[in-house]
């Protein structure tokens, strides 16, 4: 990375940062993310619809077109936050589909979608396939011409919060070629969802299947730009789930050292043993270290080529963050760690979740090495 990249924090950061933490500790305690496992939905509408009143669907969409007029790097700490109180919803989706529109969509589409997704219109990305291939890229769904219509076929998975969306952004091969495609949620068949058991069972994931789907051209992002769409929303999704990461890391550690300092063994608390007390330190520094490349990369988002390498960074770094915090906290907990009831449990898979969308660390870092060498 060149010297240029820095870290930065904003004033509008910290001011979402203030509000997103008082917010999602109160909305979004343990007891109540354990009441949301089995709700069919997954997540409070109240809570959504709040908020969007907030405004926080608009922070990365210009002014002209109903947003704040922010980015990315403001996204940031709301996300983070989530993160830290492990609150389910289909915020990232709706913020990421309105991105790919922003950068391939026409002038009619940005006009036509923007301001609802803004207002609190749900969305979910469609865009991993069967063969499980992070390059998004890589698709083999297809979409056919037929008049002024597309007809599709084939498999998504892992689509979040397809059942609650209004809208799906959905990846396909168009005459050789990636494309993307903005379905209303009617339009799917009886029949197209199908539930998936996924390891975060705060996420509701569905399998899509689009044969029979045929939506209007008008439908089609700018095929011209859908390369650049693609890669942009991968960039945005790695930053996302690294804030996500970030924040579980920070919460993960807080319960684990309330645990060491109020759990006593042969007379002492726990933590004052070094075999706990050093490992803890060890995931504290990770974790610091994970939150330095987030905001690094937040900073830099829109700098091309820096953006790219630090996003890379933070997302390696954070899924390396919270998987070994969740990983000690399990192990500290003793016999407890091994239970459904320790929340040291929903930790340790939300990092799986987060760390196998778009990318683990290995995959990321291999592709440092091409940006960097």
């Amino acid at each position: 990375m060149s010297k240029r990249a820095t870290i930065g924090f904003s004033e509008e950061q910290a001011q979402l940062l203030e509000v997103a933490t008082t917010f999602c500790r109160d909305k979004s305690p343990v007891e109540k993310v354990r009441s949301l496992l089995s709700d069919d939905r997954g997540y409070d509408e109240a809570i959504w619809t709040e908020m969007a009143e907030l405004g926080w669907l608009a922070i990365a969409v210009p002014e002209e077109f109903g947003g704040i007029g922010l980015g990315l790097a403001e996204v940031v700490p709301v996300v983070e936050q989530m993160g830290r109180t492990l609150m389910a919803g289909p915020f990232v989706g709706t913020t990421l589909a309105a991105q790919a529109v922003l950068v391939g969509g026409t002038d009619e589409q940005k006009q036509k979608y923007l301001a609802d997704l803004c207002a609190g219109k749900k969305a979910a990305l469609a865009l991993s396939e069967p063969h499980g291939d992070w390059d998004l890229t890589h698709v083999e769904c297809k979409a056919e011409r037929a008049g002024d219509s597309l007809k599709l076929s084939g498999r998504k998975t892992f689509v979040e919060n397809a059942e609650a969306a209004d809208l799906l952004l959905v990846s396909v091969s168009l005459e050789g070629a990636p494309a993307l495609v903005i379905i209303d949620r009617g339009a799917l068949p009886d029949g197209a969802l199908r539930r998936e058991t996924v390891i975060d069972e705060t996420r509701r994931s569905y399998q899509v299947t689009l044969d029979g789907v045929e939506v209007s051209s008008a439908a089609l992002l700018d095929p011209a730009k859908s390369i650049e769409a693609l890669t942009h929303l991968d960039l945005c999704a790695s930053l996302l789930l690294s804030a996500e990461m970030c924040g579980g890391a920070a919460s993960c550690i807080d319960y684990t050292v309330d645990y060491l300092q109020t759990r006593k063994q042969f007379g002492k608390k726990i933590g004052s043993y070094q075999a706990l007390k050093h490992p803890i330190v060890d995931a504290h520094v990770g974790y610091e270290q994970a939150r330095s490349h987030l905001y690094c990369a937040a900073f830099n988002f829109t700098q091309q080529g820096e953006g790219e390498v630090a996003t890379r960074m933070a997302k390696s770094q954070a899924g390396d963050a919270l998987s070994y915090a969740a990983d000690r906290a399990i192990q500290f907990h003793g016999g407890f760690g091994f239970t459904y009831d320790c929340d040291a449990q929903l930790y340790r898979r939300r990092s799986l979740w987060c760390e196998n969308q778009h990318g683990d660390a290995a995959y990321h870092r291999s592709k440092l090495a091409g940006l960097l060498l």
